[in-house]
């Protein structure tokens, strides 16, 4: 029998990356099962030492970050069973003897608040047997970076949740303090995110669009309140239950993503099978993402207000661009991904390295 373990890291504040996570973790036995074979699935969940997160190892972060090559390989040895394929999907845990990486994005590397830089990151991705990256963006980025040559690009699929979510009702959006239309940006506060260039395009928006409110969406960050606690009609919201962001999607007379960076967009995506038009940056992975059915703008406050101002006029065809957005959102789901990881996991699992070809 084959023996795959799928190596995640706990996280008290599951983003994009997690959503990946456990969504490859629950159909991998399914998806490799269905070609033939006999294969075990099992979790490795690690936290740190002194996490009261569920997990099935604790793993000294602080140190691993900062660990020389050597250290990191003793370590992984000591924690993964002998004789498995591993998947790490965390390029901060320990490498393993025979194992596939997971490459979200390279932003470590270029954003001063996106975690440790690991060092050793170059020598453990050329020597994974295969390097899974979650869009051609981001492999052609990892090729450039560290010269790995084993890539296989495989989109990240859509929450069924968002896939024709019905709004919310009026009284829930009022619960929310939201009264009348709302453009919303759901996500992080990194720097990568840009809310800067957002909030400079929402001073440029207030006499053009007055009765429009800005709603944002996610995790509490000094970022985020410092820059629009004093814009008007400029409402926080918090991090909001799984099961209402997808509405607040729904109802949304647009969605923005203004990143200057994103290794794949998921937000993108995600408004699109709500139902709402996007207003998406022209960088890194989002025109890849959107394929030609969102307005895309430069990520700076004229450009994305002007996006903005388009997605709430009456010359825009909002009926058109909903419907190019929900056939866009249609053509990336779990089981693609799931074909493509497992094509990777047996051949990886069978001592070849598969070769990569950027291709979705």
């Amino acid at each position: 029998m084959n023996r795959l373990v799928i190596a995640t890291s706990a996280s008290a504040v599951p983003m994009g990356a997690q959503v990946y996570e456990e969504q490859v973790a629950s159909r991998a036995a399914d998806a490799l099962s269905s070609t033939g074979g006999s294969w075990r699935v099992d979790r490795f969940i690690a936290r740190s030492l002194r996490s009261t997160l569920p997990g099935t190892a604790r793993v000294p972060v602080g140190r691993l970050a900062r660990a020389g090559r050597r250290e990191r390989a003793v370590l992984g040895r000591l924690l993964y069973p002998g004789g498995v394929l591993v998947h790490r999907m965390d390029l901060g845990l320990p490498p393993a003897r025979a194992e596939v990486l997971t490459m979200h994005d390279t932003v470590a590397w270029r954003f001063p608040d996106e975690g440790a830089r690991i060092a050793s990151a170059g020598d453990e991705l050329r020597e994974a047997a295969a390097v899974i990256c979650v869009s051609q963006h981001t492999a052609e980025d990892v090729a450039e970076m560290f010269g790995v040559e084993r890539l296989h690009v495989a989109h990240l699929g859509i929450d069924e949740r968002f896939d024709g979510a019905e709004p919310l009702s009026m009284t829930e959006r009022e619960s929310l303090g939201i009264t009348g239309r709302y453009v919303l940006h759901a996500g992080g506060a990194t720097q990568r995110k840009n809310l800067e260039g957002l909030a400079g395009a929402w001073e440029r928006l207030q006499d053009a669009v007055p009765d429009v409110t800005l709603v944002l969406s996610g995790p509490p960050h000094p970022r985020r309140d410092g820059l629009f606690r004093e814009l008007p009609r400029a409402l926080r919201v918090g991090r909001l239950p799984g099961g209402m962001l997808p509405r607040l999607m729904a109802g949304a007379s647009a969605v923005v993503v203004p990143s200057l960076y994103e290794g794949f967009g998921l937000p993108v995506l995600e408004a699109m099978a709500a139902g709402a038009p996007v207003v998406a940056a022209r960088t890194s992975s989002l025109p890849e993402i959107a394929g030609g059915a969102a307005i895309l703008v430069d990520p700076t406050p004229d450009s994305i207000a002007e996006g903005v101002r388009y997605a709430l006029s009456a010359e825009f065809d909002r009926d058109a661009a909903v419907a190019a957005g929900r056939a866009r959102a249609a053509e990336f789901t779990w089981e693609r991904s799931l074909r493509i990881h497992a094509d990777v996991w047996r051949a990886a699992s069978g001592g070849d390295r598969p070769a990569g070809s950027l291709i979705a």
